[in-house]
């Protein structure tokens, strides 16, 4: 990387295509491959110029060595695929998905979007599905992302923002509780806000199974067995209730449910939270007396508490706890969730999840149904309803979904139970695949359509901040690539729809804008121009001149009677717990030099030297009890599958749990073994906690 843009004044400012802390950075022509290289953009408020070694290497994805650059069909059953040309290959999707909707009806086909594609994209793929297509059967991988966290948040406050305040708010606070999050690894830039954080003398608690790199940097670390982070909130709003640290005035003045709520958190006792989590009484103590001492606090939290078959109670007794000691709706406090995916904010907010019209606005409501569909120029009922969430459908394939269109995902790496899953999509009648490279998942498919990049298109994000951004095209597409936009309008136009899907960002922005006016994400008043003269525009934004929100729920919350609202939660069980036969617990999770599925950071040499492969880590104690030693292939088996990689020995994790990063396929791949038990709120699977066995693996 380059130093900062004052001095490459040619350079574009744009967006790294990774996390959803959506860094800025520029980038400059040159004349070797890939086109452009990466420049400092210090100017931007989120990142300051800092970039993790993904963003610095993201230009070597643009890169024809790795990348796919024609179309390519396979044009008999079993055959290999081969290079099409772009009418073939549009024609065959076309036929394909016409097909199946002719034979077996709407519902046959289904589509699968992700949490990396644009506003923009999104919101096309969406109206597509619905339009074009006529399916519910619609939905997206950021449901494996932060789903519990945002159903918690529109049945406490009413509406769901990852944060509703600025990162920059981080620093100022008096205590930070971080949950489920190794910051360090996952969004390294972001890693400065809470050193800032302690700087100005405030303090840190992380709860985290493992002693990550984050939680090295707190005051105090919870490392609680996982599956038992519930149990754990509950027990501290418990302890809050017994020592009189309610907040009892902002309780009667802006929530409703306390009572209940309370008598919830009080079967929660200290000893038994203990007995449940392994967390010793006085650290319990010990993270009450920090958090409300502080004059102000935040929970944060993320995947950990998140992915689980409770994930929405988990982040709900999280949410109480903020709503008992008057640390939510005020400036400096509140809960938020760490949003995973690039742009998994906005991503559901426009019509790509099974259940929502853009905007946020609900597939069921009558009156948000008759404002889209007014936008699109349909009627109402022609719009179907709400659909299978994202495992449901991936596990229907071959079932009652026989074709499927998927952009912008790699289920075959990243969906629990992944072996089943790719059984499922082999299953398939017809499988397209639109993607930058050729993923598992892509080599799976009949046809796949290469499409371009974050450096080669313009479009919208929305970060874990609810700023909307915009990425700019810095450089020309390889002649046989195309967008998705474009992609999209040219199979909207063989399957009888030649207007209303244009191919240009802008035009279907400024569709997008009338469509989410007076939704709850309300874009209206955000426009390209505002975006780059204001560095991003916090939505909701009702006008041209409304200046954005920035900070949410300071006058009132979100619900009918803007009062926050407590909702009871127990603790439960996981879905699957230990055993003689599985006696250990599994986690999973990221490493700093992959993402996500690994389909496109697995192509950069510099990040694979860094991170070649997966690895089970596992503490010395089980390590001998098994009889592994250092690098030692290791089986981790589970009711569904088996995974192999090699020992990882540490005391950084607790001895009843082993970790697997989940970036890789082939015998290493975790989620063969992860359990897809789905949280019945927000139907996310089970990723952070399932029983397995573990033993050594010949080799």
């Amino acid at each position: 990387m380059t130093p900062d843009a004052a001095v490459a004044p040619d350079a574009v400012p744009t967006h790294c295509p990774y996390c959803a802390l959506q860094c800025g950075m520029s980038l400059r022509r040159t004349a070797d491959e890939p086109g452009v290289e990466v420049v400092e953009r210090a100017d931007f408020p989120v990142n300051r110029g800092a970039l993790c070694g993904k963003g610095r290497t993201a230009p070597a994805v643009l890169s024809s060595r790795v990348r796919l650059t024609e179309p390519l069909v396979r044009r008999s059953a079993g055959g290999p695929l081969e290079a099409a040309t772009w009418d073939e290959a549009l024609g065959a999707v076309a036929a394909g998905l016409a097909r199946t909707r002719a034979g077996h009806g709407p519902d046959a086909v289904g589509v699968f979007g992700g949490g990396g594609l644009t506003n923009e994209k999104a919101y096309t793929l969406g109206k597509f599905a619905r339009v074009v297509l006529g399916t519910s059967q619609i939905d997206y991988n950021g449901r494996f992302c932060m789903s519990s966290a945002a159903a918690a948040h529109q049945r406490a406050f009413g509406l769901d923002r990852g944060l509703p305040f600025p990162l920059a708010d981080i620093p100022r606070t008096g205590c930070v509780i971080l949950v489920g999050s190794n910051l360090a690894e996952t969004m390294p830039p972001a890693l400065r806000y809470l050193t800032e954080l302690r700087e100005n003398g405030g303090t840190l608690i992380v709860v985290d199974p493992r002693r990550t790199r984050t939680a090295e940097q707190a005051d105090l670390h919870l490392a609680p067995r996982p599956g038992t982070d519930l149990a754990l909130a509950l027990g501290l709003s418990h302890l809050v209730v017994a020592q009189g640290r309610t907040d009892d005035e902002f309780i009667r003045g802006r929530t409703t449910g306390w009572p209940q709520a309370r008598a919830a958190a009080m079967a929660h006792w200290p000893e038994h939270v203990e007995r449940i989590t392994g967390i010793p009484v006085p650290q319990l103590r010990d993270a009450v007396r920090l958090f409300c001492d502080a004059p102000t606090g935040m929970v944060l939290t993320a995947r950990g508490p998140e992915q689980q078959s409770k994930g929405t109670d988990t982040v709900g007794a999280w949410i109480n706890f903020c709503l008992a000691t008057g640390r939510a709706g005020r400036p400096l406090s509140g809960y938020g969730c760490l949003t995973g995916q690039g742009n998994g904010q906005g991503g559901r907010e426009h019509g790509q999840k099974a259940d929502q019209l853009p905007g946020y606005r609900k597939l069921t409501d009558p009156a948000a149904r008759e404002h889209v569909a007014r936008v699109w120029g349909v009627a109402p009922d022609s719009l179907p309803g709400p659909g299978r969430s994202a495992y449901e459908l991936l596990d229907a394939l071959g079932g009652d979904v026989k074709a499927l269109l998927l952009m912008g995902s790699n289920p075959v790496v990243s969906a629990p139970r992944a072996s089943h899953i790719e059984g499922r999509l082999r299953s398939l009648d017809f499988l397209a695949v639109a993607d930058v490279v050729l993923s598992e998942t892509a080599a799976l498919a009949d046809v796949v359509l290469p499409v371009a990049q974050w450096a080669e298109e313009t479009g919208t994000t929305t970060s874990l901040e609810g700023r909307v951004l915009l990425r700019r095209r810095a450089l020309t597409a390889p002649a046989g690539v195309r967008s998705d936009l474009q992609v999209l309008h040219g199979l909207a136009g063989l399957l009888g729809h030649e207007k209303g899907f244009p191919a240009d960002p802008e035009e279907v922005f400024e569709e997008l804008r009338r469509a989410s006016a007076g939704g709850p994400a309300d874009y209206s008043g955000i426009t390209y121009r505002r975006i780059a003269a204001e560095d991003g525009v916090f939505w909701p934004c009702s006008g041209e001149s409304h200046p954005g929100t920035p900070r949410l729920f300071l006058d009132r919350f979100a619900t009918d009677d803007g009062r926050a609202r407590f909702v009871p939660v127990v603790h439960r069980p996981a879905a699957e717990e230990t055993d003689a036969e599985y006696p250990v617990l599994l986690t999973t999770g990221r490493v700093v030099s992959q993402y996500q599925s690994g389909a496109q950071t697995r192509r950069v040499d510099e990040l694979n030297a860094a991170a070649p492969g997966s690895f089970v880590e596992l503490h010395p104690r089980l390590a001998e009890r098994v009889g592994v030693a250092e690098g030692d292939r290791l089986a981790v088996v589970s009711r569904r599958g088996r995974a192999v990689a090699p020992a990882r020995i540490t005391t950084a994790i607790r001895a009843d749990t082993v970790f697997m990063p989940f970036h890789w396929p082939g015998e290493g791949r975790a989620n063969n073994v992860t359990n897809p038990a789905l949280d019945p709120t927000s139907g996310m699977p089970e990723f952070k906690v399932c029983a397995v066995r573990v033993e050594r693996a010949g080799g």
